[in-house]
């Protein structure tokens, strides 16, 4: 796993994070939107390999003015789901946070997330033609989680 600010961050581990998000959320999903929103200026990136050098599943991790934590862009490469690698990936970046932590879930990953305690926040929303979520993660899961407390 890797995790860098922009930064830090080589052309080539960029240009494939990038390519990605845009070979998922903008060919395979169709929704024309602007992937590159300034945020990934801000952003700790984390993206996985595999052992081949293929990129797996990437994420950012931005802090939110309120002093929330916001995990977006969450992907896995499609020759990669199902077999953990974005679970992995999402389960380290997650790990690395502190208080409350929020997402926006398209709805039909709902149920990833909440595997690692996001619950829904509020109502649904359309993003892009794709119906999404608002979730969150509290301080107080995040201290059950870290006490052993959770079943995974």
């Amino acid at each position: 796993m890797h995790r860098a600010r922009l930064d830090d961050m080589t052309p080539r581990d960029l240009y494939a994070v990038l390519a990605l998000r845009v070979e998922v959320f903008v060919v395979e999903q169709e929704c024309a939107y602007p992937e590159l929103d300034g945020l990934d200026l801000e952003a700790e990136h984390w993206w996985s390999r595999a052992a081949g050098g293929e990129l797996t599943a990437c994420l950012r991790v931005l802090a939110e003015p309120d002093g929330t934590t916001r995990i977006g862009r969450v992907v896995s490469a499609p020759g990669f789901r199902g077999t953990g690698a974005g679970a992995a990936l999402f389960g380290a970046a997650l790990s690395s946070t502190t208080g409350p932590v929020v997402l926006g879930a398209q709805v039909r990953s709902q149920g990833f997330y909440e595997r690692f305690g996001f619950a829904v926040s509020g109502p649904g929303y359309d993003e892009d033609g794709i119906p999404h979520v608002p979730m969150l993660r509290s301080a107080t899961a995040d201290a059950q989680a870290a006490g052993g407390s959770s079943g995974a």
